[in-house]
Formats: structure tokens, C-alpha cells, sequence
């Protein structure tokens, strides 16, 4: 049977960096979804109900529905750290956020951080997900766990590292593969759960071991790759005094085969142009985490220069050195970051809704199943409404066009506007 949402509707189906009119909207307007989650029609209320007689009626009037919101980048583990204030990258990593990571050798610490976390996804309209996991393989194990019963598309894999991080966090490339391979068996592909090769960073990293990374990703073509480069000075020199022969950080992953089409690297802030070529023609993406590269004084991405290259990239909360899980937050701060970075790009609603669904939806690979609502994908929704009495609420009413309707809702709506997460047009959180 076929059901149709009715909502005011916006999403870009279309890229806006490439020109405008990417954004499609509908003031009264309607999804329609069979019972598989897959979106039939969408459009005016009044067409899509006459195109489906008989079909299930869920009004939402009151209610803005956006695609699912895609975060390409963010640590399961770190929820604690969140506001972790006054260090940058490297000594925020040993003094706060290693050591809470050591936690998850616990199993119940895990289990009771996998499931607030994948519940916190949820009620911030998050949908799709490419996590960064845990060092420990129970851990790992508990987020897959917890994903699945959420019914949330998580890409993940444990973290592998064999220097410079603690002791406890390290292991070696042979108990590497095998965990990571066991982990693989069990989760990759079952429901909407993918595996992601998962390398901390080449700084924890040795050759060893990012060939490891290798092998498991070639045993699994559809698996996904993910790691961390050029965050913040001090890490790229810190990975050039470890890879003399690299020819830079980009080249740490390329010279071990581990860059491609299934492939995100968060941050990248402080890139070359040889690097942004070797990752345009790898046609790897880039998770782009504003908030994260401001709180921890990294700086800010060079988006002009990654839109003239060519690179794919979307939005990741990059939660804990991140701010929060909210994606509309996100956006904001990608907002105003390009608003004073020279050069930076003059970004719109249309381009803030794009980096926050379709455009994550293309790094992590599931552009063919969601990130916006074209017919044939999965009714993956986010439902957004202002709380009664709220700034929020009264910005809304007086919005004159959708233009300034999306941009009240990336400046003021946050997780208590999201009263409804769909995934596959099944309702995963509801506000009460």
C-alpha cells in the first residue's frame, strides 16, 4: 500500500555548486512511499494524492520534511568529550579524548555509549552515517548492534593502530586483520549496516599496517575507506618525519592503494594542490567538519578550492572535538566559517540542505539510495517544527520565500525541532 506524507517539502536533487536551481520545494506538498520505503512520487499534495487513490494519508502540514541528514564523520566513542575546550588536535587527543576511548574496553561502558549515541543520531534527523568506531572489537561490536536495532544506514569498522597513541589502543597488524575481518563477516551488508576500513590516522599507523588496511578493503569491493588527513601543522609534520619517502599526507594512503571512489578522509584543511589533484583523480571524497576545525583552532576548509578541483566532499559533526550531532548546526558554522575565510564560498540555504543530505549521501556511496527525494530512493525523512513559542516558530511565520524558510532552519532549529526520523519510511524516532 502505498503511503503519502504530507509536509512542506524541500531537498536538492540537483548540485547547487554546479549552478543554480537545485533546490525543489513544495509549500503543500507530499512524498508518497510503497511499503518497501521507496519513493514513488513527489510533488504537490493534491497531484501525488490524485496520482495514488486509496493510499495512506500521514499529515504533517504543520511539519517541514527534509532528506534524512547525512554525517560523513563522527567518533561513536567521543560523546563525553563533547566541549573539551582550550587544546588543539594532538594534545586535545592525549589529554581528553584517548583516554575516554580506553573506556570501550569495557563492554557495558560500550554497549550503554552505542546505544545513547545511535538514539542521539536518530533524534537529530541523522539518518545515514559513516562512524568512526572503537579500538576495541566488543565495542565495535556493540555500535553495529545498536545500529541495527535502530534501523539507521552506519558505516563503521573498528580502529586499527599500531604506534603512537596509548598502548592499550594499539594492536598488532595480524590481530588487526583478523578482527577486523571477523567483524566484516558479521555486519557487512546485513540490513542497512555497512563496513568501513578504518585506519585511526597515519600517524598511528605504520606500513604494516595500512597494508593490512589494504587487503581487508580488496577483500570487500563495496566496503568503504576512512581515515583522517590534514587536520591541523602539527600532524602533517608529525606524519612526514614517520613517512620520509611519502610525498605527502595524501600520498601515506595513496602509496598503500587505500584511495578511491569508497574512500573519505575527514578534514583535509591543510592541503596542497598536488594533493587535491591525486584526490580528484582518485575521485576520493572529503568529510568536511567545520565546527570540529574551529574548536580545535585547525582552520578552515579551503571549500573553493575543493569545488575548482573537482573533489567530492559533504558535511561530518566530527563529534567529539565537534560541537554536536546536530547537522543543522553544522551548516550554520560551515556558514559562517566561509563567510570570513579569503576566498571563501558565499554558501546559500540551497548549498547548506545539499552539503547536509545528497552530498554526504554521494561521499559514503548511497547516492543511489538516499539524500534526496527523487523517485526510486528511500523515503529517508527528516520532519522538522518549530517549538511553540519559539524564535524559530516566529521567523517562520513571517519567511516571505524558502530561501529565508531553510536558512532560519539551519540558523535556529536544533534537535528538539526534529520530531520525526524516518528510514525507509519507517518511523524510527518520534519527539513525544
Amino acid at each position: 500500500m502505498t503511503t503519502i506524507l504530507r509536509a512542506r517539502v524541500a531537498h536538492t536533487p540537483r548540485d547547487p555548486f554546479a549552478g543554480s536551481g537545485a533546490l525543489e520545494t513544495f509549500d503543500d506538498g507530499a512524498i508518497a512511499f510503497d511499503d518497501a520505503g521507496v519513493i514513488v512520487a513527489i510533488g504537490p499534495y493534491a497531484t501525488v494524492a490524485q496520482q495514488h487513490p486509496g493510499a495512506r494519508i500521514e499529515d504533517r502540514s504543520e511539519c517541514i520534511a527534509v532528506p534524512g541528514l547525512v554525517d560523513t564523520h563522527v567518533h561513536f566513542p567521543q560523546i563525553a568529550v563533547i566541549g573539551a575546550m582550550g587544546l588543539q588536535l594532538l594534545d586535545w587527543l592525549d589529554q581528553r579524548t584517548l583516554p575516554e576511548e580506553a573506556k570501550m574496553a569495557d563492554p557495558l561502558h560500550a554497549r550503554k555509549t552505542a546505544k545513547r549515541f545511535v538514539n542521539a543520531l536518530k533524534a537529530n534527523g541523522t539518518t545515514s552515517a559513516l562512524v568512526f568506531g572503537a579500538h576495541f572489537p566488543q565495542a565495535q561490536q556493540a555500535l553495529f548492534e545498536a545500529a541495527d536495532a535502530a534501523g539507521l544506514r552506519i558505516s563503521s569498522g573498528l580502529i586499527v593502530s599500531d604506534r603512537n597513541l596509548r598502548p592499550d589502543l594499539h594492536t598488532t597488524p595480524d590481530a588487526a586483520y583478523e578482527a577486523s575481518h571477523e567483524l566484516k563477516a558479521r555486519w557487512h551488508g546485513h540490513n542497512r549496516l555497512r563496513y568501513a576500513v578504518t585506519p585511526r590516522f597515519s600517524v598511528s599507523c605504520t606500513e604494516a599496517m595500512l597494508d593490512v588496511c589494504h587487503t581487508l578493503l580488496q577483500e570487500t569491493p563495496d566496503a568503504l575507506f576512512t581515515s583522517h588527513v590534514n587536520e591541523s601543522p602539527g600532524e602533517i609534520a608529525f606524519v612526514k618525519a614517520l613517512f620520509p619517502d611519502a610525498r605527502d599526507y595524501v600520498d601515506t594512503y595513496e602509496r598503500a592503494g587505500l584511495l578511491g571512489r569508497r574512500s573519505v578522509l575527514a578534514h583535509n584543511v591543510h592541503v596542497s594542490d598536488e594533493e587535491l589533484r591525486q584526490l580528484k583523480q582518485t575521485d576520493t571524497a572529503i568529510a568536511h567538519c567545520p565546527s570540529s576545525n574551529a574548536f580545535l583552532a585547525s582552520g578552515i576548509f579551503p571549500m573553493v578550492r575543493h569545488v575548482e578541483a573537482g573533489v567530492r566532499f559533504g558535511m561530518g559533526t566530527d563529534v567529539g572535538a565537534g560541537t554536536g550531532l546536530s547537522m543543522l548546526k553544522e551548516g550554520l558554522v560551515a556558514y559562517h566559517v566561509q563567510m570570513i575565510r579569503e576566498e571563501g564560498h558565499l554558501l546559500g540555504p540551497a548549498h547548506l540542505l545539499y552539503l547536509a543530505t545528497a552530498a554526504g549521501a554521494n561521499a559514503i556511496g548511497l547516492q543511489d539510495t538516499c539524500g534526496d527525494f527523487t523517485p526510486g530512493k528511500q523515503a529517508d525523512i527528516a520532519l522538522i517544527k518549530a517549538p511553540e513559542g519559539s524564535t524559530l516558530e516566529m521567523v517562520l511565520e513571517t519567511a516571505p520565500d524558502w530561501e529565508a524558510t531553510l536558512g532560519a532552519l539551519f540558523t535556529l532549529a536544533r534537535e528538539e525541532c526534529v520530531i520525526e526520523t524516518r528510514v525507509g519510511g519507517e518511523i524510527v524516532f518520534a519527539r513525544v
